[in-house]
C-alpha cells in the first residue's frame, strides 16, 4: 500500500462574530447536551465526549469529539457492522470512570439473494479509555453463528482541528491548514498546521491492519468459526508539537496504567456510606467525577472546571472544590493552592486583565489563544479568586497545621493581599469592585459572569466599577485569615492590621448592603455606590464567609428558603418576581448545586444546621434524578412539581468539578463538622441529618497523625456519634 496525501480545505467563515457577542464568549446552544446520553471520559488534558455507542460526531454541531489541551482532534469515529451501525445493547461507563463499556449488536443484514446475517448473531463489546493524549480502545467480537462467518467492520473518521471556543460558537475568519495521509501500514495521520505555527497531529492505529483505508475510512475484515471470539484495537493519539509526546502503551498496559493511577488517587480520602442506597450511589458518582476532573501537574492535584467546556484550569472553580473536599481531602488544596501560587499575575496586562498580586481565572492552549484571538490563554478577569486564594490557604492550615506549605506561598498570600488594597479596591472606598480594562474581557467578572447577571430593581444594568455582595463577604474572610496566618508567622502588627480592616469592611458593608425592606443583602453596588435590590442567591454565600451579623444572617436564610426563592430542588440563583428572573436561563433564576453546598455552609456557620438540611434534601432529590446519579453543573429553577424531575439546563457541564464535589459541603454543613489539627479534634457543631438518612459511617478521617472512623446516627431529631476505630489521639466532641 503506497502512501496517500490529501489537502483538506475547512470553511472560513465571510464575517467575525458581532463585537457585542464576541466580547461575552457565551456558548452558543446549536445543540443540547442533554437531548441524547452522552458519555465522556479524560485524563489529564485530554478528554472525550461520545454518544452511548461510543461513537463521536454521528450528528453535525455538537461538542462530542476527542480534545488535547483546547483543541478537537477527533472530530467523527463511528463503528458500523456490515454497512450498518450496530444495535445497542448497553452504554456505562465504569464506576470509578476509567473506562466506558458498550455492548452492540448486528442488525439483520442482507448479503444478496443467498446469504443473510440475521440480528443478534455477532455480539460487540467495546472498551475505550484514555491514558495521557492518547485514546485507547479493544472492540471485541463474538458470533453466536453454527457457521464460519466473514464480517466487514468499518471505522468512519474526521479530524478538524476546532479550537474550543469555535466548538462553542465563536467563528473565525483564517484557519490552518489540514493535511491527511495514509501509510503502508495502515496507519492513519492527520496534520494541522496552525496559524500559531503549532503543529497539532491525529494518528489513527488499527491492528489488525485495515483491508483498505483512506484519510476517511478504514474496514477490517475479519473471519470467526462458529462461536470464535477475535478482537481489534484502534488507538488515536493527540500529538503537540509543543508538548513532549508520551510513548504509547499497549492497551492492556495503558489500562493497568489507568487503573493503578485511579487507586493511587483515592487511597487516602476519607469514605461516606449510609444507610440510604440512593445516596450511596451520589456520593460514590460524585468521588468518581471529582477524581475525574483532577489533573496532576508540576505542583500537585488541581481539579479541572468541567466536561466539555472547561477542562482545564480556573482559579474561582478549583479553588471552592478545594474548599468543598477540604476535610475529605486536603492535598487537593495543597495543589491548588501551589498552583495558584505559581501562576499569580506579576505585571499590568490589559489585554488578559492582570495585576500584580491578580489570581488566574483561567488558562487555555488553544489555537485561538495563542494567537490572541481570544484574551483566555492567561487571563486574570475574575473578581473574586485573589480573596479565595487567600482564604482557601487559610481554611487549609487549620485543617492540617502545614505551615510550610503556607510558609512557602506567604510571598503570595501577601502579594493578594496587596491586589485587594492597591487594585481591587478601584475608588478606594474600601469594597472590592471589578470592570474590565478591554472591552475584549469579560464584562462581569464574579461567578455569576453573563453579560445581564448583574442589574437593578427596575431591570435596567448596573454600570460599573461592580462591588459584589459575596465579594465583599470574601474579601472579608481574606483578611481575617490572612491574620491569623500572620500571627502564625509572627508578623503581629500587619496580624492587627488585617484584622482591624476586616472589622472596618464588615460594618461598611452592613450600612451599603443591607436592604431593610428585603430582608437581605443586595446584589451588589453600582459605580454610583447605588445598591441592586435584587433578591439573589449572591447574599447566602456572603454567610458562608462571616461578614453577616447573626440577626441578619437568619433572615438572609428565611428569604432563601421562601417559595419565590427555594425551588423545591435547590435555592435559585435569582428568586421568582425579580426582574430578569427567568428558569431556564444560567444566572437568572437557574439553581446551582456549589452555589447551594457553599450558601448551607453559611447556614451551618450560623447555626441553622435545620435549613443547611433543608438544602441538601432538595440538591439530594435532584441527583436522584439525574443521568449516572451525576449533580450537573446546573439546572433550570422551575418549581418541584409531583412525579417530575428537574429540567436540565442544555448545555451545562457534566461532569463539573464543584457540581460533584458539593455533595461533601453539604455533608459537612449539616454535620457542623469542623477538623481542628492545632486541638487534634473533631466537632460536630449542631448535627443535623436530614430525614432520607438514618446513619453515616466516614471512614479514613485524618487529622494531624490519627486516623478515625465514626458512625454518625441520628434518632429523631438527634444525633450521636460513635468512634468504630482509631489510630491516633484524635478527640471527637458533639457541641450544641
Amino acid at each position: 500500500m503506497v502512501d496517500q496525501v490529501r489537502s483538506i480545505k475547512r470553511k472560513d467563515e465571510s464575517q467575525p462574530r458581532g463585537p457585542n457577542l464576541w466580547s461575552e464568549y457565551e456558548i452558543e446552544a446549536k445543540s443540547s447536551l442533554t437531548d441524547r446520553t452522552l458519555r465522556n471520559l479524560k485524563y489529564g488534558d485530554a478528554f472525550a465526549v461520545m454518544d452511548d455507542h461510543g461513537d463521536i460526531g454521528t450528528l453535525k454541531e455538537t461538542a462530542e469529539g476527542l480534545y488535547y489541551r483546547d483543541t478537537r482532534y477527533l472530530s467523527k469515529f463511528e463503528l458500523w457492522l456490515e454497512g450498518k451501525r450496530p444495535l445497542l445493547l448497553s452504554s456505562a461507563v465504569h464506576e470509578d470512570k476509567a473506562a466506558l463499556s458498550v455492548e452492540l449488536t448486528n442488525p439483520d443484514v442482507e448479503r444478496g439473494a443467498e446469504e443473510r446475517l440475521g440480528r443478534d448473531t455477532i455480539f460487540v463489546q467495546r472498551t475505550k479509555f484514555l491514558y495521557g493524549p492518547c485514546s485507547h480502545e479493544r472492540i471485541g467480537i463474538k458470533s453466536f453463528a453454527p457457521v464460519r462467518r466473514r464480517l466487514l467492520i468499518d471505522f468512519l473518521y474526521e479530524a478538524d482541528f476546532s479550537d474550543m471556543f469555535e466548538v462553542r460558537g465563536t467563528r473565525r475568519l483564517r484557519h490552518g491548514q489540514i493535511k491527511a495521509s495514509v501509510t503502508d501500514k495502515g496507519t492513519v495521520e492527520f496534520v494541522y498546521r496552525g496559524l500559531d505555527r503549532v503543529e497539532r497531529r491525529t494518528v489513527i492505529e488499527f491492528s489488525p491492519a485495515p483491508l483498505v483505508v483512506d484519510e476517511g475510512r478504514a474496514t477490517i475484515e475479519v473471519e470467526l468459526a462458529p462461536y470464535e471470539h477475535t478482537s481489534i484495537f484502534v488507538t488515536v493519539s493527540c500529538l503537540d508539537s509543543e508538548v513532549k509526546p508520551l510513548v504509547a502503551s499497549s492497551f492492556l498496559s495503558a489500562y493497568r496504567g489507568i487503573r493503578k493511577a485511579r487507586r493511587r488517587a483515592t487511597e487516602d480520602i476519607a469514605t461516606v456510606r449510609s444507610s440510604t442506597v440512593s445516596l450511596n450511589d451520589i456520593v460514590c458518582r460524585a468521588t468518581a467525577d471529582a477524581y475525574t476532573l483532577i489533573s496532576y501537574g508540576e505542583y500537585g492535584p488541581y481539579p479541572y472546571a468541567g466536561i466539555p467546556w472547561f477542562n482545564t484550569i480556573f482559579g474561582r472553580d478549583g479553588i471552592i472544590t478545594a474548599i468543598l473536599m477540604l476535610w475529605t481531602d486536603p492535598s487537593i488544596a495543597r495543589g491548588v493552592l501551589r498552583t495558584l501560587a505559581a501562576t499569580q499575575a506579576k505585571e499590568v496586562d490589559p489585554y488578559s486583565d492582570a495585576q500584580p498580586g491578580k489570581i488566574i481565572h483561567e488558562m487555555r492552549h488553544g489555537e485561538m489563544a495563542r494567537l490572541r484571538e481570544v484574551p483566555f490563554a492567561h487571563y486574570y478577569g475574575t473578581i473574586d479568586a485573589t480573596p479565595l486564594f487567600v482564604v482557601l490557604a487559610g481554611m487549609y492550615l487549620e485543617r492540617t497545621g502545614d505551615l510550610k506549605t503556607i510558609r512557602e506561598i506567604w510571598p503570595n498570600i501577601y502579594a493578594a493581599i496587596g491586589w485587594i488594597d492597591n487594585y481591587g479596591d478601584l475608588d478606594g472606598d474600601g469594597f472590592v469592585e471589578y470592570a474590565r480594562a478591554e472591552e475584549s474581557g469579560l464584562a462581569n467578572q464574579g461567578w455569576k459572569d453573563s453579560h445581564d447577571a448583574i442589574f437593578h430593581a427596575d431591570g435596567s444594568d448596573a454600570v460599573g466599577p461592580i462591588a459584589l455582595c459575596e465579594v465583599q463577604g470574601y474579601v472579608f474572610a481574606a483578611r481575617n485569615h490572612a491574620s491569623r496566618i500572620a500571627v502564625r508567622l509572627g508578623l503581629l502588627d500587619l496580624a492587627e492590621t488585617l484584622s482591624s480592616q476586616a472589622e472596618r469592611l464588615r460594618a461598611d458593608f452592613e450600612q451599603a448592603f443591607w436592604c431593610d425592606e428585603l430582608g437581605t443583602y443586595a446584589l451588589a453596588l453600582d459605580g454610583e455606590k447605588r445598591p441592586c435590590r435584587v433578591v439573589a442567591s449572591n447574599a447566602g454565600q456572603a454567610l458562608f464567609s462571616g461578614i453577616a451579623s447573626p440577626e441578619r444572617a437568619r433572615s438572609v436564610a428565611a428569604n432563601l428558603l421562601t417559595a419565590d426563592a427555594f425551588s423545591g430542588w435547590g435555592i435559585r440563583t435569582l428568586a421568582v418576581g425579580q426582574p430578569r428572573y427567568n428558569p431556564l436561563s444560567y444566572h437568572n433564576g437557574s439553581v446551582w448545586p456549589h452555589d447551594n453546598a457553599l450558601i448551607a455552609m453559611g447556614f451551618s456557620r450560623y447555626g441553622l444546621q435545620a435549613d443547611a438540611s433543608r438544602v441538601f434534601a432538595g440538591i439530594f432529590d435532584a441527583a436522584r434524578h439525574q443521568d449516572l446519579s451525576r449533580l450537573p453543573e446546573l439546572f433550570c429553577g422551575f418549581n418541584r412539581s409531583p412525579h417530575r424531575a428537574p429540567t436540565p439546563y442544555p448545555v451545562a457541564c457534566a461532569p463539573q468539578a464543584w457540581a460533584a464535589t458539593s455533595i461533601f459541603g453539604l455533608l459537612g454543613a449539616c454535620l457542623g463538622l469542623e477538623l481542628v489539627h492545632d486541638e487534634c479534634e473533631i466537632r460536630f457543631r449542631n448535627p443535623v441529618l436530614p430525614e432520607f438518612v438514618d446513619e453515616l459511617i466516614i471512614r479514613n478521617l485524618r487529622l494531624k497523625d490519627s486516623r478515625v472512623d465514626i458512625r454518625v446516627h441520628r434518632y429523631g431529631h438527634d444525633v450521636t456519634a460513635n468512634v468504630l476505630s482509631r489510630e491516633g489521639q484524635a478527640k471527637i466532641a458533639i457541641l450544641k
